[in-house]
């Protein structure tokens, strides 16, 4: 950005410019040019002050020439500035929503038949691929815990949870002890920290004898860890839909579609490292973090039973993506899907 002009400071004139570019580069996918621009939307102002203006718009970095062409097309910072500043409170239309409601209504009683259903119902809103987690608890509980020696100074902690996960550490102390007296501490700490969350246990420690206490913080450690993670069950529907896009028509572009929709770890790892809070979030570009994104766009929000439970679902796109409609399915659909999860966990 120059230092005389920031995108903050650009005249409505121009941040009009910038809406239409992308309206009708989403719309036709092809380069938009200042005569069109005139010819289609009353400005007040001449093809040649449009074209000025497109001029500024590109030195920001908000618009570029693709090859030769006198049409221009969105940058990634194009792209985020009018998701940032330019949307108006995206929302479906009222006919769009009763539609999508009307496909919850019906009685499913799994978890998994709604999750599905959500991907395929936003697959089709969107237009484009969608994907979403299964819910797991915002803070996991206490359970049940075992210590189990096997050899040695080894033993084995077997860390239950209230959500049904199970984990496993292996322990490796200072001097031998017996099977017994590994049960009495298990006991002990499985009386003590009964439903209590990381937090709890890390509070309780200080009466506890040292092996209890060291015992009692690997779990708050491991538990805290699995509050930060999402669930590994990833939903998924729409890759034909985004195949159709001029963008993954061929080539290269079509692998690395295909490799982030398919991969696993790699949606793991990018949904991982988002921090998504009440609102839906756009992820453009891989936000210069991902390689595999450099071309792909992701509209995520959350939804879930207040504090308890909580999962993700969002869309996968190209750029070129109208980002309004896209924000206003996602928002939506995770505000149906919270409402099965609350009636679900009751």
């Amino acid at each position: 950005m120059t230092s005389e002009q920031t995108p903050t400071s650009l005249s409505e004139r121009q941040r009009r410019l910038l809406s239409i570019v992308i309206q009708e580069y989403v719309r036709t996918a092809q380069p938009v040019g200042s005569q069109s621009i005139a010819q289609c939307y009353e400005l007040g102002v001449s093809a040649a002050t449009i074209r000025n203006d497109l001029a500024m718009l590109e030195r920001e970095g908000l618009l570029t020439h693709p090859h030769t062409s006198a049409g221009r097309v969105p940058t990634d910072a194009g792209y985020r500035f009018y998701v940032q500043n330019l949307l108006r409170d995206p929302e479906l239309s009222s006919r769009e929503r009763q539609e999508i409601r009307a496909q919850f209504s019906p009685a499913r009683q799994e978890l998994d038949q709604w999750l599905r259903l959500s991907t395929s119902v936003l697959a089709k809103a969107s237009q484009n691929a969608a994907l979403a987690t299964a819910p797991r608890a915002v803070r996991s509980r206490f359970k049940h815990m075992e210590l189990v020696g096997i050899h040695d100074t080894k033993v084995l902690l077997v860390l239950v949870l209230q959500e049904g996960s199970v984990k496993q550490q292996l322990l490796d102390l200072d001097e031998p002890m017996e099977q017994s007296e590994l049960s009495q501490t298990s006991n002990e700490l499985n009386d003590r920290l009964a439903s209590y969350d990381s937090a709890a246990i890390e509070a309780s420690v200080a009466h506890l004898t040292p092996f209890a206490r060291q015992v009692a913080l690997l779990v708050a450690a491991a538990m805290s860890r699995t509050d930060a993670q999402f669930s590994s069950t990833i939903y998924r529907d729409g890759l034909a839909q985004i195949l159709e896009a001029p963008e993954f028509s061929g080539g290269e572009n079509v692998r690395r579609i295909v490799q982030v929709f398919e991969q696993r770890l790699l949606l793991e790892q990018v949904l991982g490292d988002l921090s998504i809070g009440s609102d839906v979030q756009v992820v453009i570009a891989g936000e210069g973090r991902y390689a595999e994104l450099q071309d792909i766009s992701l509209v995520i929000g959350r939804y879930g039973a207040r504090d308890r439970v909580t999962g993700l679902l969002g869309v996968l796109g190209p750029l070129r993506m109208p980002y309004g409609r896209t924000i206003g399915a996602v928002r939506y659909v995770a505000a149906l899907m919270s409402e099965v999860v609350e009636e679900i966990a009751g």
